[in-house]
This record gives C-alpha cells, sequence and structure tokens, in this order.
C-alpha cells in the first residue's frame, strides 16, 4: 500500500506576519473610504433637503405674516377711521359734548398705537422662531458634515500609512538570477514579502508547505516531489512535474529561484524555498499572469 499523501499546507506566519496584515487593512480601510464618501454624499442630499424645507418653511411664514399684516392693516384702517369721525365729531361740538368727543378720540389713539405695536411684536417673533429652527437644523447637518470628513481625512491617513509601508516592502525585495536563464528576479524569503510581492500584481503567487511523500503533490497548475533534505545546509531536491516531463532540482539552497518552462507560458515558471526542515520544505510557486502556448 501507497502511503498517505502529506497535504500541501499555507505558509504560517513568520517574522514578517504584520505585512499580510497591513496589506488587509489597505483593503477595509480602501472600502472604508468609499462607505464614508457615499455617506458624505447622503449627507448633502440631506442639507440640500434641510435647505429647501426651511425655504418652504419661510415662504409658510411669509405667507401667515401677510395675511396677519393684511389683517392687522385692515383693523388699524378702521381704528383710523373712527378716530377720524371721533375728532370731527370733537371739532363739531361744544361743551361736555366736545370733551367727551375728545376723550373718546384720544382713547381711540391710543388703542390704535397698542394694535400697531402688537402686530408689529407678532411678526417679527414669528420670524424669529422660525429663523432660529432652520439655525439649529442647519447646524447639526454642518456638524454631521464635518464629522464625516474628519472620519474621511483619517482614513485617508491610515490608508496612505500602509500603502507606505507596503511599498518599502516592495522595495526591500530582493533580486537574485534564476537557476535557468540567469536573469535577474524579484523574491520573497518570508510570508511578508510573499504578500508585498503579491501586491505587486506581476505574478501569481501560490503559497505551499511540502511534506516527503512517495507520490507527487499539487501546487498551482503542476506537481512537486520532495526527494531529501539537508538541514544543516538549508539545501533540498525535488522533482518538478509539468507537462507530462519530470525535472529534478538537486541540492538547490532556500531562497534560490528554481526555473523551468512549461507550455502554457513563454516566460518560466519559479519555485522559491524559503524554510527547510526536516522532510518538510516551505515556500511558494511563481507562474506568469499571461498565459499562451510557447
Amino acid at each position: 500500500m501507497s502511503e498517505n499523501p502529506v497535504p500541501v499546507y499555507p505558509q504560517p506566519p513568520s517574522g514578517g506576519a504584520k505585512i499580510p496584515v497591513l496589506f488587509g487593512a489597505v483593503l477595509a480601510l480602501i472600502a472604508s473610504n468609499v462607505y464614508l464618501f457615499l455617506q458624505f454624499d447622503k449627507t448633502k442630499d440631506d442639507i440640500a433637503k434641510t435647505k429647501e424645507a426651511f425655504t418652504e418653511e419661510i415662504s409658510t411664514v411669509r405667507q401667515t405674516s401677510s395675511i396677519s399684516v393684511a389683517t392687522s392693516k385692515k383693523q388699524l384702517i378702521q381704528l383710523q377711521d373712527q378716530l377720524e369721525t371721533a375728532r370731527r365729531s370733537a371739532q363739531m361740538s361744544s361743551g361736555q359734548a366736545k370733551v367727551d368727543a375728545e376723550k373718546y378720540a384720544e382713547t381711540l389713539a391710543h388703542k390704535l398705537e397698542a394694535e400697531q405695536k402688537k402686530a408689529e411684536a407678532a411678526l417679527t417673533t414669528k420670524i424669529g422662531e422660525a429663523a432660529n429652527e432652520a439655525k439649529t437644523a442647519i447646524g447639526a447637518v454642518s456638524t454631521e458634515v464635518g464629522a464625516v470628513k474628519t472620519e474621511v481625512g483619517t482614513v485617508k491617513t491610515d490608508v496612505a500609512n500602509n500603502k507606505t509601508e507596503l511599498d518599502k516592502t516592495i522595495v526591500s525585495l530582493k533580486t537574485v538570477r534564476g537557476d535557468l536563464d540567469g536573469a535577474g528576479m524579484k523574491i520573497a524569503t518570508n510570508s511578508g514579502e510573499i504578500s508585498a510581492l503579491r501586491a505587486l500584481g506581476e505574478r501569481n503567487i501560490t503559497e505551499f508547505k511540502l511534506g516527503k511523500t512517495k507520490d507527487p503533490q499539487r501546487v498551482g497548475d503542476i506537481s512537486m516531489l520532495l526527494k531529501k533534505t539537508d538541514i544543516k545546509k538549508n539545501k533540498f531536491t525535488v522533482e518538478v512535474l509539468a507537462d507530462d516531463l519530470m525535472t529534478e532540482k538537486k541540492d538547490k539552497s532556500i531562497n534560490e529561484p528554481l526555473q523551468f518552462y512549461t507550455s502554457k507560458a513563454k516566460q518560466p515558471y519559479e519555485i522559491v524555498v524559503n524554510k527547510v526542515s526536516k522532510d518538510v520544505i516551505i515556500g511558494y510557486l511563481s507562474t506568469p499572469k499571461v498565459t499562451s502556448a510557447r
């Protein structure tokens, strides 16, 4: 009976484990930024609606005030007519009748003045109340807009900071010559750098943890068979199965790009092993984004 195959596991976090977290945080913060911009647009719509409601309220107050003013004006005109009538009667009267007519005219004059003041005070109060309500509503919306702007600014800063960290890691990636064509290529030496290499978007990255088994294990669209490991020298030997052809990579070192061609792409496939332990190697497979027949 054949041995049970050892499953391929993703590489556990290492010293650079904070970079995947930062990379994930960048994506989360970008999503938050989009959400906050949508909220900001919604708040702008709320402001527009509030302004429209305020305009309608002022219009209503003006209409109500116009009716009140018209009513008060009518009453004032009536009082003025009565006052003029009383004054004419006083001028035409004599004796006690004249005195009574003058007192009546004076009373009407005071009443007229009181009505004028009352109408002016009511109009001023009504307009003041409407203005205060509108100012309060606009102030609340302005505060909300300010809070959204502040939060958007914070998210932008966080995104910029995390992007800077990721950029630094990308810049620090080592360039090593491949074992096939000798061309220089960027490699990652830990999980953090693997995340940065993936973020470049230039190639497909598949991480693996390969144990020593009897049968080849699937990694991406190829198969690999670990033959032996040398922990003291950090060396290993693997066989790579692609296009039904087996290629041996013998006594290779960690962080050394192992290259081979397939019928699927013009650019080579690359294997980089970052860690060697007893009968186990950990690393990643890098394949071209564009696949086409060679």
